[in-house]
């Protein structure tokens, strides 16, 4: 076994990661490129960061060893369904040497099974956008939310930061001096974090600035609402107990009450050691109370053990996973 290979790929809209692993756990190689989303950067180009990725993590591995592989990657139906962009995507794999089939899967399954093996279970993640999806024989099953900025995603980073903003907004209408959040808010969207004399030029400019950018560009507050209810900023904090129970409620949606299933917390908002994560804990712990749960990790290395899963020499898939994916929380 230690001679075969498995190359997993975690493929974000700013990133594209990826790795070599031996069915003995041995780390063979690792790589990294730019963004590789076909729907956020176009086919040619997610294709070429794709193959840089690979390039890097095959420096010392010789392609022929490799015998299956998992892109793992946001829009994945998209991908299927397009024929030019798959064969971008196919190009670059063979243009990397390797000559074995590979297999693309959500980003969401990758990020669940980066923190469990268990085939059935729920993942629950929150970054720019948000989304909370059943697992059963690892497919994804039912999902809720994921409905982008404009019809949903409550409780994401977008959320967060419009939420910081109409709460800016209305304090200003009442004629409140802005708190610590608001003046942070205001700070960063119009580079100063005095109010005018007449308070409502102050709300025509947030205005402004704010439909001058792309929508989903709010998410770039969010760290500004993370940071204050650090501090205990009670705006910020409320807002944070408010996203919170939108991911439960969303999550409630497709997992039954009672279900002691696993729980994998991902996104960039729900692992680490944040207040979203910890509000989120919570919750689910009071709603599942036997449910294990868990952080998402390296989705590289979860891709790669989808892959290794089905090879025919391996008999026990939960103890290849813990070899191939670090453990998480």
């Amino acid at each position: 076994m230690s001679d075969t290979v498995v190359v997993g790929l975690d493929v974000g809209g700013t990133s594209t990661r990826a790795t070599a692993l031996g069915l003995d756990g041995q780390r063979l190689g690792t790589g990294r490129a730019g963004g590789g989303n076909p729907t956020s950067h176009g086919a040619e180009r997610a294709a070429a960061e794709l193959l840089a990725a690979l390039r890097q993590a095959l420096v010392d591995v010789d392609p022929a060893r490799v015998r299956a592989g998992t892109i793992g990657l946001a829009g994945a139906g998209r991908l299927l369904a397009d024929p030019a962009g798959r064969d971008a995507f196919d190009r670059a794999w063979r243009d990397a040497g390797l000559r074995c089939p590979y297999a693309v899967h959500g980003d969401a399954l990758v990020a669940y099974a980066s923190g469990t093996a268990s085939p059935d279970g729920t993942v629950v993640i929150a970054g720019t956008g948000a989304i909370a999806a059943g697992v059963r024989e690892l497919r994804l099953d039912r999902v809720a939310d994921g409905h982008g900025w404009l019809l949903g995603d409550a409780g994401s980073g977008f959320w967060l930061g419009r939420e910081a903003v109409r709460r800016l907004l209305a304090d200003l209408d009442r004629g409140h001096a802005p708190g610590r959040l608001a003046t942070a808010v205001l700070a960063e969207l119009l580079g100063c974090a005095d109010v005018a004399a007449r308070p409502r030029d102050t709300v025509d400019a947030l205005v402004q600035a704010v439909t001058r950018r792309s929508p989903v560009e709010l998410a770039r507050l969010a760290p500004l609402v993370v940071a204050a209810a650090v501090d205990g900023e009670p705006v910020a904090a409320g807002l944070i107990d408010e996203a919170a129970a939108h991911l439960v409620e969303s999550t409630a949606r497709i997992r039954p009450v009672g279900d002691a299933s696993p729980i994998v917390l991902g996104g960039g908002l729900l692992t680490g050691d944040t207040p979203l994560a910890a509000a989120v804990r919570v919750r689910v712990a009071r709603q599942w109370p036997d449910a294990p749960l868990h952080s998402a990790g390296d989705g590289a290395a979860a891709a790669a053990w989808l892959a290794a899963r089905d090879l025919p020499e391996v008999t026990d898939p939960a103890a290849l996973h813990a070899l191939l994916v670090p453990a998480t929380a």
